[in-house]
């Protein structure tokens, strides 16, 4: 009879012990399941993440999902991390996007974000390219950024040299170039956006000789959204509710740029009324559209920075719903 009590008490627990173990396991599955890591970089380009971040509003659209949430320092760490498998999205410019794709990446476009105020800063003594001579040095977040490309497309159409400044460039997150132009050493020069921008042209020592939109030749995406395959395929519901996500962060500050310059205002340590001028002004737009990837892509295959560029949309974007030519 003890016997008898004894087995049937081990098989209740070993029963127990089971259904414990299988919730836990179903829990930890849901857990991965509904997982996404984002990471960002510097700047008023990347409010929308931030309005998304502070409304929880991913979180509002699918059930017991975690957010991992990450600022990088360029695109070459986001791109490090996706390739470790430590990051589903990305926010970048178009440039290291293709750099990246070029170079057998498996990410695509999944959306826009924003366009921003972006030029080349200088000393007041450089008056234009022609002055920048051997022993100018000019920051930017990495070779191969936005900030280069623009660059290097203004530099063919005065020199027909896209490649004139390469030997130049110094590698600076936007924060540590600013210090480092405004420190009057070694920097001479700074390609850089909005805040960082309007930061620099305060000081008279400075200005701005080149203009992102005028080396460009027209308007273009700033930053967009990047996706692996792995989290676009293994997760179409939470693909699906993050991109949804970020229309939703553009419609709110869009929509309502004065509570969003409160909420920016506490992330950025920028006084609400400057970031309200940011956000709202003529040359900033915030849009899930995605404009410019193919003038790009031409001129980076063009003058050798990528091997290839693109014929068909659907080669570099998840949804043509948010192309825009």
């Amino acid at each position: 009879m003890k016997r008898r009590d004894y087995l049937k008490k081990l098989f209740v627990f070993i029963f127990l012990l089971f259904i414990f173990l299988s919730s836990g396991c179903t829990a930890k599955d849901e857990m991965e399941k509904n997982e996404i890591r984002i990471a960002e970089q510097y700047g008023i380009a990347y409010a929308p993440i931030t309005i998304m971040k502070d409304q929880k509003i991913l979180e509002k659209k699918i059930s017991n999902v975690h957010i991992v949430w990450d600022q990088m320092i360029n695109t070459t760490a986001i791109r490090e991390a996706m390739i470790a498998d430590k990051l589903d999205v990305g926010f970048m410019a178009i440039p290291p996007f293709f750099i990246g794709w070029d170079k057998g990446m498996d990410w695509k476009i999944a959306t826009g974000l924003s366009s921003v105020p972006n030029g080349l800063v200088t000393r007041t003594d450089i008056t234009s390219l022609k002055d920048i001579t051997s022993d100018v040095r000019i920051a930017l977040p990495q070779p191969g950024s936005v900030q280069h490309i623009l660059l290097s497309m203004a530099s063919e159409r005065e020199f027909n040299d896209p490649k004139k400044f390469d030997n130049l460039l110094v590698t600076l997150s936007h924060p540590d170039g600013m210090n480092a132009l405004l420190s009057g050493k070694e920097i001479k020069a700074h390609f850089t956006s909005t805040p960082y921008l309007q930061n620099e042209l305060k000081n008279k020592t400075f200005h701005q000789i080149l203009d992102g939109k005028e080396s460009f030749g027209g308007d273009f995406s700033f930053i967009v959204g990047v996706t692996t395959n792995t989290f676009h395929d293994k997760n179409p519901e939470l693909y699906d509710a993050f991109t949804a996500s970020i229309s939703e962060s553009i419609d709110f500050l869009n929509n309502k740029p004065e509570e969003a310059a409160v909420i920016l205002a506490r992330y950025y340590d920028i006084p609400e009324e400057e970031i309200f001028k940011y956000i709202t002004a003529d040359d900033t737009t915030y849009s899930a559209k995605v404009k410019g990837t193919k003038r790009f892509g031409d001129f980076m295959e063009k003058t050798g920075y990528i091997s290839k560029s693109y014929e068909n949309i659907d080669e570099i974007m998840w949804e043509k719903e948010y192309y825009e030519e």
